[in-house]
C-alpha cells in the first residue's frame, strides 16, 4: 500500500473539502482532509450499497511501511511477535499485502460515519457507514452512483489468513511462497497451506465527514 500514489487533482480536492449531499438529498456533509487511511472492505464489487460493514476494518496508518518481510518471519517470532513498528503479530489472524509483507491487522469494526474514498482511478465518492442496527448489522452506502469496485484501489491487495482444519500451528507465514508475489493489480491474494483465506478490497480514505 505504501506504493500507492494518489493523483488528487482539483476535482478531488473540491470533493474532499466542499459539501456533499446525501444520496436521498436529506442532509449535507462537509469533509475535512486527513492523512491517508485505508479501509478493508467486504462486499459485492458491483454494489452501490449493502449490509455487512460491521465486518470492515480501518488502517489509520499505512500498513505497508510498517510491514515485515516474509523472510523475516523467524526474527518476528523470536521478538515475541512484536514488529519493528511495534504492532503485534497474531498467529490466529494475520494479514499479507500485495508484495508479501506481513501486515498489522486493521482496527475492527470501521466506525460509523462518512468517508471520502477513492481507488486512485477515475472515481472519488462519499461513503456512509451507518451504526449497527438491533441485530448488529451495519449498512453502507456510496454516493453519486459509485460502486465498491469504482473506489477499490486495485494495486493494494489484502489477504486475511486464519487457521484451517489443521489448527493454528499449521497456518503460518512460513508456508507462504514469496514467488507468488507481487500480486497482479485486482487479482486474488495467494492461498497459504494450512490457512483459510479472505480477500478484502482496499479503499483509500482522503477525508472524513464533519458536523456542519
Amino acid at each position: 500500500m505504501s506504493r500507492a500514489r494518489l493523483a488528487i487533482g482539483f476535482l478531488v480536492i473540491m470533493a474532499a473539502f466542499g459539501p456533499s449531499t446525501h444520496a436521498q438529498g436529506k442532509e449535507t456533509t462537509k469533509f475535512k482532509r486527513i492523512p491517508t487511511q485505508f479501509i478493508a472492505a467486504l462486499g459485492d464489487s458491483h454494489a452501490k450499497s449493502g449490509n455487512g460493514a460491521e465486518s470492515w476494518g480501518l488502517w489509520r496508518q499505512d500498513p505497508g511501511p510498517r510491514g515485515v518481510e516474509l523472510d523475516r518471519y523467524t526474527a518476528l517470532k523470536a521478538a515475541g511477535g512484536v514488529a519493528p513498528a511495534q504492532w503485534t503479530f497474531d498467529n490466529a489472524d494475520w494479514w499479507l499485502e500485495e508484495h508479501g509483507l506481513i501486515m498489522e491487522k486493521p482496527d475492527f469494526p470501521l466506525p460509523p460515519g462518512k468517508y471520502m474514498v477513492t481507488g486512485d482511478r477515475e472515481t472519488t465518492a462519499a461513503l456512509t457507514v451507518y451504526p449497527k442496527d438491533k441485530n448488529g448489522n451495519a449498512r453502507w452506502e456510496l454516493a453519486d452512483g459509485a460502486t465498491l469496485w469504482d473506489v477499490t484501489h486495485l494495486g493494494c491487495r489484502s489477504g486475511r489468513y486464519t487457521p484451517g482444519s489443521r489448527g493454528a500451528n499449521a497456518c503460518t507465514p512460513a508456508n507462504a511462497k514469496q514467488s507468488a508475489f507481487p500480486v497482479t493489480p485486482g487479482g486474488p491474494m495467494p492461498s497459504v497451506e494450512g490457512c483459510n483465506k479472505q480477500d478484502y478490497q482496499v479503499l483509500i480514505v482522503i477525508a472524513v465527514g464533519v458536523d456542519s
